[in-house]
C-alpha cells in the first residue's frame, strides 16, 4: 500500500521554512555552522611536494645511429628544454615533479663519444633537472619531446656522421701525415697506419700494486679503466683492441709486451696508478721507454718494475734492448698525445688537475716492444683527494675517455684519423 505525500507535504516534513524555525532550532543551526568551521579548520591542508609527481626511471640506450634518453614519470607534467654549448651541456627541467630516491643520479654511456655523462638531481623542491654532457663538435641535431601512456620525456641525440659522404664518384683525398717533433720517422715517411692496439691494466692477481689505506687497489682500477677505454675504442673505432688481462689475474711484466709482439699490435698502452711517500704529490704523467736521470721517474720506475723476475747479471742485455729501441720517436709522439688529451679532458671537469708532463723511464713493461709503447700514470693514489675521485666511476670513465681522445689525436697525426 502507498502512501499518498504530496511534494509540498514533503517539503515540509524534510526542509520546513525559516519561518517556522524556533529560536531553540536557530540556535542549534548556528553551533553546527560553527562546530563545521572549526573542524574544517583543524584539517591540515596538503603540501605543495604532494602534488608532485615522482620521477621513478632513467634509461639510455645508444644504438648505432643516435643516443636515446628517456625520464618516466607516468603523469603529465609541463618540462623546458635548455642548452648551453660552451659547457656543452643540454638540460630538461621537469616542473611539480619529486626525484625517487632509488633513481641512479649518473649514467655514462659506454659506447658513445658524443655523450659523456647523463645526471639527474632535484634542481629545487618542485623541479627534477635532466643534464646530458655532451660533445656538441661531435653532434649533428638533437631533439626533446614527450610520450604517452605512461607519460615520460625522451632527449634523441644524433652524432655527426662518422665519414663524410664522398663527392659524386670521387673519393676523399687522403690527409698526409704532421711531422713529429723530431721531423718525420720512417713510420710517418711509409704512410703507416693502426690496427691493433694493446691495453695493458697494469699489475693484477697476486700483485695489486699500490693501495690505500680505504682499502683500494691499483690492479682494479687499472683494470676498470682499461675495459672502460676498450669499450670507447670498440664503439667507434675499427680497431682491433686487445687487453693483456681482463680479469684479475697475474701476467707478469716481461710477458706483456710479448703478447703485443705476437698479436703484431700497432700500439702498446700501459694503464697505472701512481704512489709516493710526499702525500701532497699529484697529478698525471706520461712515459715512454729510455733512460732518465730523473729521480723521481726512477722512483715511480724502480716501484713499477718491482715484480720482475729478471737479475743483476741479465742487465747488459736489458741495456742494449733499451738503447736498441726504435721507436722512441713515435713513443713520445704517443705519450704527448695521451698526456695532453687526458689533462684538458679532466680539466674540463675537475679542478687542481696537475700536468707532470712526458718523460722517458726505464719500465719493464716497455722494455722488448716491437711498436711504439707508453705507460700512463692516470693519477695518485696516494694523494686523499686523487684516491677519493678514484673511487668514482665518474671520473674513471672520464680518464677512459681522455685517453681516448689521446689516442685519436695520435691516429689523426699520422693521417689516419
Amino acid at each position: 500500500m502507498e502512501l499518498g505525500i504530496s511534494s509540498s507535504m514533503a517539503r515540509r516534513l524534510f526542509l520546513p521554512s525559516p519561518r517556522s524555525w524556533g529560536p531553540r532550532c536557530r540556535r542549534f543551526l548556528a553551533l553546527a555552522f560553527v562546530c563545521s568551521v572549526l573542524l574544517l579548520s583543524a584539517v591540515p591542508l596538503s603540501p605543495a611536494q604532494d602534488l608532485t609527481a615522482e620521477v621513478y626511471n632513467l634509461r639510455y640506450f645508444t644504438h648505432p645511429n643516435f643516443t636515446r634518453i628517456v625520464v618516466d614519470i607516468g603523469v603529465l607534467r609541463e618540462y623546458a628544454p635548455m642548452e648551453n654549448r660552451d659547457a656543452g651541456q643540454i638540460f630538461v627541467d621537469i616542473f611539480q615533479t619529486r626525484l625517487n630516491p632509488i633513481v641512479r643520479e649518473e649514467a655514462i654511456p659506454g659506447r658513445c663519444d658524443y655523450v659523456n655523462l647523463i645526471r639527474i638531481g632535484q634542481k629545487s623542491p618542485g623541479t627534477v633537472r635532466l643534464t646530458a654532457e655532451v660533445d656538441f663538435s661531435r653532434v649533428r641535431r638533437y631533439q626533446v619531446y614527450h610520450v604517452f601512456e605512461p607519460f615520460r620525456i625522451v632527449i634523441d641525440i644524433y652524432p655527426q656522421e662518422k665519414t663524410p659522404a664522398a663527392a659524386a664518384g670521387t673519393s676523399a683525398k687522403p690527409k698526409p701525415p704532421e711531422p713529429a717533433k723530431s721531423g718525420y720517422s720512417l713510420a710517418r715517411q711509409l704512410g703507416l697506419g693502426i690496427k691493433t692496439i694493446i691495453i695493458d691494466p697494469g699489475h693484477g692477481g697476486l700483485d695489486p700494486g699500490c693501495l690505500d689505506p680505504s682499502g683500494l687497489k691499483e690492479k682494479d682500477l687499472t683494470l676498470d679503466i682499461s675495459l672502460r677505454l676498450k669499450e670507447l675504442l670498440k664503439a667507434n673505432t675499427k680497431l682491433d683492441v686487445i687487453l693483456t688481462r681482463e680479469t684479475d689475474i697475474l701476467v707478469p711484466l716481461e710477458n706483456r709486451t710479448v703478447v703485443a709482439n705476437q698479436r703484431r699490435a700497432d700500439l702498446f698502452i700501459s694503464v697505472h696508478v701512481n704512489a709516493f711517500s710526499d702525500r701532497r704529490r699529484r697529478g698525471i704523467e706520461s712515459f715512454y721507454l729510455n733512460f732518465s736521470s730523473d729521480p723521481k721517474v726512477n722512483e715511480t720506475a724502480a716501484r713499477e718494475n718491482a715484480t720482475t723476475t729478471k737479475t743483476i747479471g741479465e742487465m747488459d742485455k736489458i741495456i742494449r734492448k733499451i738503447v736498441q729501441n726504435s721507436k722512441i720517436i713515435e713513443s713520445r709522439e704517443l705519450a704527448e698525445k695521451i698526456q695532453q688529451n687526458l689533462v684538458k679532458y679532466l680539466s674540463q671537469r675537475y679542478s687542481d688537475i696537475k700536468n707532470l708532463g712526458t718523460r722517458g723511464g726505464p719500465f719493464w713493461t716497455l722494455i722488448g716492444s716491437e711498436m711504439p709503447s707508453i705507460l700512463v700514470e692516470v693519477s695518485h693514489i696516494s694523494n686523499a683527494k686523487e684516491a677519493q675521485r678514484l673511487k668514482n666511476e665518474v671520473y674513471r670513465q672520464h680518464i677512459a675517455r681522455g685517453i681516448y681522445e689521446g689516442i685519436r689525436a695520435y691516429l689523426q697525426s699520422l693521417g689516419k684519423g
